[in-house]
């Protein structure tokens, strides 16, 4: 299996997902920015970080970038496309996502461990996930804010396009578990086909028992599965 993570001038995981994906045993590429071509890949993985310092709006400068037209080439074939943090506002900013991510609700940068209930482990980046399984990530983000018009909102619910929702120790989606004002406590979603993920929160952080935890690791051993 063959991945390629995008590193853009900001990106500061990108090298965390590196080695994520090594652990996996994925053969990795990093690929800059101004490239034109992607090399022959199973999966592409847009990282967190601050992109251009996010200037304009978070992500919006990345998605002018050379390799962003190959990555929507590739998403329409059926590559893997993983957006993580910065890399869901990228995604939101192509378009190979829908909605928008708005400052925190309290309008602070947030950093801290959150829990997630996985909603949805019948795809390709959450198949080593049990159905409604609680996970801790970390989150680090000014704008993680999901918003979205109504319309796409109940499709996401009825189409099961939500991969993951943040709730409390206890497994519970409530107000009071939602870190950033996120609609319906969305931390990550899914395109209609399930070959595209965005999120916030960052698994390449929880990838080893003697740093955090191994809750992340899941998801990149489902892709490489």
């Amino acid at each position: 299996m063959n991945s390629s993570v995008i590193v853009f001038p900001g990106s500061n995981c990108d090298r965390d997902i590196a080695v994520a994906l090594e652990k996996s045993k994925f053969k990795n590429k990093m690929v800059w920015h101004k490239e034109n071509e992607l090399p022959k890949s199973d999966l592409i993985v847009i990282p967190g970080g601050f992109s251009y310092g996010d200037y304009l709006r978070s992500g919006a400068i990345a998605a002018k970038s050379n390799i962003l037209k190959e990555v929507v080439k590739a998403s329409k074939k059926g590559c893997l496309i993983l957006g993580v943090c910065n890399g869901f506002q990228i995604l939101i900013e192509t378009g190979l996502l829908k909605g928008a991510l708005l400052r925190n609700q309290n309008l602070r940068f947030l950093s801290k461990d959150v829990y997630l209930k996985v909603l949805n482990n019948e795809n390709k980046f959450c198949n080593k996930y049990k159905s409604n399984e609680l996970i801790k990530l970390n989150i680090a983000h000014n704008e993680g804010n999901y918003f979205t018009d109504q319309k796409h909102l109940e499709s996401l619910e009825e189409k099961n396009l939500i991969a993951f929702k943040y709730c409390d120790k206890k497994g519970d989606i409530l107000n009071d578990s939602n870190p950033n004002g996120s609609l319906n406590n969305i931390a990550g979603i899914f395109n209609e086909e399930k070959n595209i993920l965005g999120m916030m929160p960052h698994p390449e952080r929880m990838i080893e028992d003697i740093l955090t935890n191994q809750d992340g690791m899941k998801l990149f051993n489902s892709l490489f599965n």
